[in-house]
């Protein structure tokens, strides 16, 4: 992995952060009420499991374009 796509990806993870607490920050308080109300396995769960997506997506990504 080149230096070029980890401050690709970092940027992109940043606009998308940016856009939800620039356009719905009450929504983010819900969300946060709502984690902290959930199982501590089950916030770990989705974690990783948002972790692999995350991997497979830019897997497939690098794949298709012959990266």
């Amino acid at each position: 992995m080149s230096w070029t796509t980890l401050v690709l990806a970092l940027g992109l993870v940043l606009i998308f952060e940016g856009l939800v607490f620039a356009l719905a920050p009450r929504r983010i308080e819900d969300l946060l009420r709502a984690l902290t109300a959930m199982p501590v396995e089950a916030r770990r769960l989705i974690g990783f499991l948002a972790l692999v997506l995350g991997v497979l997506l830019v897997s497939l990504s690098r794949a298709s374009l012959g990266s």
